[in-house]
């Protein structure tokens, strides 16, 4: 009768698993939930989020690339009056000790000439670089629009 404990660990392994997925860690900096969404065939740019935590000094995020695309920017939405704008930026400032959260209707990636489309349930490596901290490579989960965030796809 030692199933309880067996089962307890299993499933504390498995949500464990399913917690780090698109996880990394670079120095001080922590890197959650790096997500795309999936594309349709012809589209030639998908969008990508994740979630820095500083637990350092300040930082900056200089560049990201990715094999999925041509090329991958850094982008940044925002309201002006009744319009919705969005520019790429040359960096994200990461403060010492805070969270930034690259989402829809803010700071997110963009995947430009995507080689292929993105299909949910895939993933791809990305490469982000910190003017202090240096270089990671993270996993990147592709996600239906909208999943698991309270939007509809």
């Amino acid at each position: 009768m030692h199933r309880k404990p067996f089962l307890a660990a299993a499933v504390l392994a498995l949500v464990t698993c399913v917690a780090h997925a698109g996880d990394a860690r670079i120095g001080a900096i922590a890197i959650e939930h790096a997500r795309a969404h999936a594309t349709v065939p012809g589209q030639p740019v998908g969008g990508g989020y994740l979630t820095l935590v500083n637990g350092g000094g300040a930082d900056r995020l200089v560049s990201v690339s990715a094999p999925v695309s041509k090329s991958t920017e850094m982008h940044m939405m925002k309201m002006k009056g009744d319009v919705m704008q969005m520019r790429q930026v040359e960096a994200i400032e990461l403060p010492a000790g805070k969270t930034v959260t690259l989402q829809p209707g803010g700071y997110h990636l963009m995947f430009v000439g995507l080689k292929a489309p993105l299909k949910a349930g895939e993933s791809f490596p990305m490469t982000l670089k910190f003017a202090k901290a240096g270089e990671v490579t993270v996993p990147v989960t592709v996600e239906a629009p909208g999943a698991g965030h309270g939007m509809k796809p």
